[in-house]
This record gives C-alpha cells, structure tokens and sequence, in this order.
C-alpha cells in the first residue's frame, strides 16, 4: 500500500515533492518511488541491509548509492555513546544504513567469472548474503543485463523483495522484479540521467525518515 504521507515526516515528503518538481518527467514514476523506499525502509527498520547491482554506469551509480546510505548524506548521524569507543573515534563515526554494491569485489566477482561464469557474478554474491539481505536494487538502462537478472530471479527463489530501476521499456527485469522504476527515456545516457535524481531522492528520503 503506497502511503498516504500521514505516518510520515514531513521533511520526508518535502525532498520527494521537491525531486518531482524539480524533475516533472519522473511524474509517473511517482508510485513505484514511492513504493521502493517503503521496501527499503521497511528493510532497515528489519536491520537487514541493501544489495545494489548493474554493470558500467549502473555499477558506478551502484557505488555512489552505497556510499551515500554508509555514512552521513545530508545529516551528520552521530552514533550512540559506547563507553569502550575512544572518544576522538566515536566523535567521528557516523550511524550507517548498511548496502553492497555487489560489482565492488573485484576478485570475487573476476573469480566467478573465469571459474563459473560471467553472468552468474551477482547472483552467486545474492545466494551468499541471502540471510542478511532485505532487498536487493537491480540497475539496468534496458532491463536485459543477465548478470542482473541472474540475481533477481535468485532473490525471487529466496523470496527477497526486488526493486528495478530500469528505462521506458524494461526488459525482461520489467517482470522479475516486485517494483519497477521506469526512467521515461530510452538512450542509455539519459536513462542514467533520470535515475541520479530518483536515488539521491530514496537516499535522503531514508536517513530523514531514519535519522533525528
């Protein structure tokens, strides 16, 4: 059920109203947004953590999502106080929502790939973390990356939830995944263009509703 904005901060509804104002095109995509970050928070609220994969610029947005979720975006998230922390430590830490970006283990993921196969990389890695995963976020411009795919139908063999951050047609992660964000464009480039702000928006979306 897409929430109604009553059970939510309204500093919250404010950054997703600003995203669609700022970007009128992504309009339609305004509940399936919305329905992604109600899995993602649900995720956190669970403490289980997000895994993120696509390949080349999908992989590079993997790696900035990861990065703005694992430590302060636009808040500090002071920790809370241990005893046993050095005090300049503890100081600098900042509270996490933890996320892969499953094409990182370069090691790992060129094992795989010489040793089993290419487009298994992902979805070994989705089998591994399985007990630890809440959601896993699929990025694709078409929708038919197979080493994507691979791991979204793993995740569905382990009933993890699946969100696709795709283009206008989908592909074939169009029908694997539980909720499917179509970036209105077709060019890979200006998919990629519609998706920055659709997760810097989850992203702040998340440690508002999160964090203090």
């Amino acid at each position: 059920m897409i929430k109604d904005g009553k059970n939510m901060k309204r500093e919250t509804l404010e950054i997703f109203d600003t995203m669609l104002n700022d970007n009128p095109q992504l309009g339609k995509c305004r509940a399936d947004i919305m329905r992604a970050f109600e899995i993602m928070e649900e995720v956190y609220k669970y403490g289980k953590m997000v895994l993120i994969c696509g390949n080349g610029g999908s992989s590079s947005d993997g790696q900035h999502i990861v990065g703005e979720l694992m430590k302060g975006f636009k808040k500090k998230r002071p920790v809370a106080l241990n005893t046993k922390l050095d005090e300049a430590i503890q100081m600098k830490l900042q509270d996490a929502l933890p996320a892969v970006c499953l094409s990182s283990h370069e090691s790992l993921t060129s094992a795989i790939a010489n040793d089993v196969s290419a487009d298994m990389m992902y979805a070994q890695q989705v089998y591994a973390y399985r007990k630890f995963t809440g959601t896993v976020l699929c990025i694709s411009t078409s929708g038919n990356a197979k080493n994507v795919n691979n791991a979204a139908i793993v995740a569905r063999a382990y009933n993890i939830p699946i969100i696709g951050l795709t283009g206008e047609a989908g592909g074939a992660l169009g029908c694997l995944a539980d909720v499917v964000i179509h970036a209105p464009a077709s060019e890979t480039y200006r998919v990629q263009e519609f998706h920055l702000p659709i997760y810097h928006c989850l992203c702040a979306m998340l440690e508002s509703e999160l964090f203090e």
